[in-house]
C-alpha cells in the first residue's frame, strides 16, 4: 500500500465512530492522524507511558496485554482491522493502563487528542457516537467477565468460534470456516485459559465430530451443534 496515495478522510467514514461526519470534518480529522507501518512483535505502547492518542489498525492485528507481578501475560484484547483501542485512557487523560504489541506487520493508524476534542466541541453527533463506542467497550467487557465468571472453558472456546453469529435459542444449522486471526497461544490467553488447555478443548470438539482443524483454519460442520454442545 502506498501510504501517499492513502485517502485518509475516505478510510475514516468505514470506521462507525466517523462514519457520518461531513467531508469538511473528516478533513480537519485526518490533520490529526498519523499512519505507521510497524513490524510483527513492535511495542505500540507500554503500560505508564503517557495516553494522548487513539489507534486503529487498518491492517494486522494488535494485542492489548498486561504482565503480572509473577511475570505472566495476560492478553486483554486482540485488536483487527477497524477495531479502535485506547479511546477511554486518553479521555480520563491518565497513562496506558495496558501494554500494546503488533502481532503481525501493522498498519496503524494513530489519532491525536487534540483533534478528537477539537470536534466534540463542535459537532454534538460526533460526541455521542464517541459515547456509543465507549459504551459498547464496556459491554463487552461486561460480557467477559460474565463469561470467565459463569462459563466453562469449552463453553468459552465454542463462543468464541461462534461470534456473534448466534445464540443457542436461534441458532441455524450451518457450515462455516472460522481462520484464527492470530496464534492459539494468544487466543488461549484472551479467553483465560492456558494453551495446551485450549488446545485439548478444540482436540475435544473435532473429537465429537462438530469441527476440523486444519493449522488456524477451523471448519465448523454444524452451527447449531457447536452451539449446543454439552461438555462431557
Amino acid at each position: 500500500m502506498d501510504l501517499e496515495k492513502f485517502n485518509l478522510p475516505r478510510y475514516l467514514t468505514t470506521l462507525p465512530l466517523f462514519s457520518s461526519m461531513r467531508e469538511d470534518e473528516l478533513t480537519r480529522l485526518a490533520t490529526g492522524c498519523e499512519l505507521r507501518r510497524m513490524e510483527r512483535g513492535k511495542l505500540i505502547f507500554r503500560t505508564g507511558d503517557p495516553c494522548n492518542e487513539f489507534h486503529v489498525p487498518v491492517l494486522g492485528q494488535v494485542k492489548l496485554f498486561a504482565i503480572s507481578p509473577a511475570g505472566t501475560e495476560k492478553v486483554i484484547e486482540l485488536c483487527g482491522p477497524g477495531h479502535t483501542f485506547a479511546e477511554a485512557v486518553m479521555f480520563l487523560g491518565v497513562p496506558y493502563v495496558v501494554s500494546a504489541q503488533t502481532l503481525s506487520d501493522t498498519l496503524l493508524l494513530t489519532v491525536d487528542k487534540a483533534v478528537v476534542l477539537r470536534e466534540i466541541q463542535f459537532n454534538p453527533d460526533f460526541s455521542l457516537r464517541m459515547l456509543a463506542g465507549l459504551s459498547r467497550r464496556l459491554h463487552g467487557l461486561v460480557k467477559d467477565v460474565e463469561g470467565y465468571a459463569l462459563h466453562s472453558g469449552v463453553q468459552r472456546v465454542i463462543g468464541y468460534l461462534l461470534g456473534d453469529r448466534m445464540t443457542e435459542s436461534d441458532a441455524a444449522s450451518e457450515a462455516i470456516t472460522v481462520s484464527l486471526p492470530v496464534s492459539k497461544a494468544a487466543i488461549a490467553s484472551r479467553l483465560s485459559l492456558t494453551p495446551e488447555y485450549f488446545s485439548r478443548v478444540l482436540n475435544e470438539l473435532e473429537t465429537a465430530g462438530l469441527i476440523q482443524v486444519d493449522k488456524r483454519d477451523i471448519h465448523i460442520t454444524d452451527t447449531a451443534r457447536l452451539a449446543n454442545y454439552q461438555p462431557r
